[in-house]
């Protein structure tokens, strides 16, 4: 990770390509140095982020007045840091008969600002939480005593989290584990605070703003999808194809120790959502055999979405994985222990992630854990079951391969869809359908929980959640569309949006036809649509075209006077 010195050189580097993102830094402490860190770091992942900085401890003001620069700025993403520091100094100012109450009523005064900030303004929350200080007056004895002010403050980060886990525009970024992995005498220097009021360390900057930038990227959609792994030397000990399935090093004993855990951290990635596919230079059968056979395993073949083992180069390979998988490169990550299939990889798939393993297994986790690599904004219980979906995808692709007739193929497949309006039940899954889809999204649209139960029981729009099964499967919910009444004459197709996974089965083709209908049943004479570019969904440019749709004053319009039903294969179901 670069130093402060550096990211401060990025600022007088040309911010003018990059994506812009409006953002308020509020804070109770000195914020200067941490706003150059978070343009500097910014500018590495790809953002411009045109931040406010409040001045100095003015949250409070700065939300509560109507008329504060913060909401003249009409920031996407406030940032507030209130420091364990000045957290101290408002507790011993307090009354002792009020110290049991200390975090209740600070945890009041979050929830105040959060809701007063939610309410003025549309945009999302990243709170700091509160690094770990003592004051040592109990030594000990503080974690039984529930007014001492590490009780008070250990109980102040819970009750944030579980505030933030009822709010959905409300993130915590958590720079207390930052502290924990770095030590309290890096992260922070008391001499410095005192003369200058900032509690980072010039040292522990670059990490704030690095785990800071990796909340903001997952919330403009950007993070990552998939783990690719290699086997041998990698998720266990040894060479299966030359040391036999016995004398791999797996389980409970040595090094075996470490890949084992390497392995449930695997494993609960999966179980998370993350797409866990394989690439080895091995036979099949071979590779496939300690997921079958050996008693220490703990991932197994059902965990994996694609499964790839020949003796092809691995970057044909992964692009392989990629084909099925329709996901693009930047949101994958390669694990391999050999340093030349990691470069190789690296030179042809620049986009892809490849960290640099340590030479000892046993360092694997630690250092993974570092990077970060998996930031999330959503989970929902449709996440559980990713796996198994693509599982089906890579299946549909073997059948197709034998047809020569698309359309033969298609009517095969026995697709069905659910057509609903937003609901309790699929709110989750649109908010974070449109977090995930980069390609196919005409308008790059993000919406929290928040905003999809406010679009739900809006006047102006009407809502279209669209589910696909077939004889592989269930894919769950994968499209939304969301239509605005411009006027009595024409419907503003206010978001397109669908998964990669069911391209080419003509559901574009069905929902056209289900919001045409719709468009003709409440009297409507047109639908207008707009496509704005970004790096990743080019795939859509020609997509309103391709639909019939014509160019008129820089958007694109259809008139259903004279619709023709497009042809598809996908029937509604009831």
């Amino acid at each position: 990770m670069n130093d402060f010195s550096h990211l401060k050189k990025n600022l007088k580097k040309d911010f003018s390509q990059l994506k812009a993102i409006k953002v308020a830094v509020l804070g109770d402490t000195a914020t200067q140095f941490l706003v150059q860190a978070l343009r500097g770091m910014g500018f590495e992942k790809g953002f411009d982020l045109q931040i406010l900085e409040a001045g100095f401890n003015q949250i409070e003001r700065q939300v509560l007045d109507p008329n504060s620069e913060l909401y003249a700025s009409e920031p996407e993403i406030v940032i507030v840091f209130q420091s364990s520091h000045k957290l101290l100094g408002k507790y011993n100012k307090s009354k002792m008969d009020q110290h049991c109450l200390f975090a209740s009523n600070e945890i009041k005064s979050i929830e105040n600002v959060y809701s007063t900030l939610t309410h003025n303004l549309k945009a999302k929350v990243i709170y700091y939480n509160y690094t770990e200080i003592d004051d040592v007056v109990f030594g000990n004895y503080a974690n039984k005593t529930e007014s001492s002010f590490l009780f008070q403050l250990r109980k102040l980060n819970y009750e944030l989290m579980v505030f933030a886990s009822k709010n959905a525009n409300l993130y915590i970024c958590d720079i207390s584990a930052i502290q924990n992995q770095v030590g309290k005498a890096i992260f922070f220097h008391t001499s410095v605070y005192m003369s200058t009021e900032m509690v980072f360390s010039i040292d522990v900057l670059p990490k704030v703003a690095f785990k800071t930038i990796d909340l903001i990227s997952a919330l403009t959609g950007k993070f990552k999808k998939c783990i690719i792994l290699d086997l041998d030397n990698t998720i266990w000990g040894g060479i299966i194809g030359d040391d036999g399935l016995e004398n791999i090093q797996i389980g409970s004993l040595g090094i075996g120790k470490a890949f084992s855990e390497f392995q449930y951290w695997i494993k609960k990635l999966k179980n998370r959502g993350i797409i866990v596919a394989v690439c080895s230079k091995n036979n099949e059968s071979v590779a496939k055999a300690p997921f079958k056979n050996h008693p220490d395993m703990v991932l197994q073949l059902e965990d994996i979405a694609v499964f790839i083992a020949n003796w092809d180069n691995k970057v044909d390979n992964i692009r392989k994985i990629q084909s099925v998988l329709n996901i693009g490169f930047d949101s994958m990550v390669f694990l391999d222990d050999n340093p030349f299939e990691r470069n190789l990889v690296r030179e042809n798939i620049p986009e892809l992630r490849v960290p640099e393993l340590p030479q000892d297994p046993a360092d694997y986790l630690e250092y993974l854990y570092t990077l970060n690599l998996f930031e999330t904004v959503s989970f929902t219980s449709e996440d559980a079951e990713r796996t198994k979906l693509y599982q089906i995808e890579a299946q549909r692709n073997i059948v197709q391969q034998k047809f020569t007739n698309e359309d033969d193929f298609l009517k095969t497949l026995n697709m069905i869809s659910l057509i609903e309006p937003f609901n309790s039940f699929s709110t989750p899954r649109v908010a974070q359908l449109s977090q995930r889809s980069n390609q196919f999204n005409l308008r790059t649209v993000r919406y929290t929980d928040a905003d999809v139960e406010r679009l739900a029981v809006s006047e102006r729009h009407f809502t279209f959640a669209f589910t696909l099964e077939d004889k592989f499967g269930d894919n769950g919910l994968i499209c939304v569309v969301i239509l605005l009444k411009e006027n009595n004459q024409t419907l503003f197709i206010d978001t397109w949006l669908m998964s990669c996974r069911v391209l080419k089965r003509g559901m574009e083709h069905f929902v056209l036809n289900t919001i045409v209908d719709f468009a003709k049943e409440h009297r409507y004479a047109f639908l207008k649509g707009e496509y704005i570019p970004t790096a990743k969904n080019e795939m859509v440019k020609d997509h309103y075209f391709n639909l019939g749709f014509e160019m008129n004053d820089g958007y694109w319009v259809l008139c259903l006077a004279n619709y023709e039903k497009k042809k598809t294969f996908i029937r509604t179901k009831q």
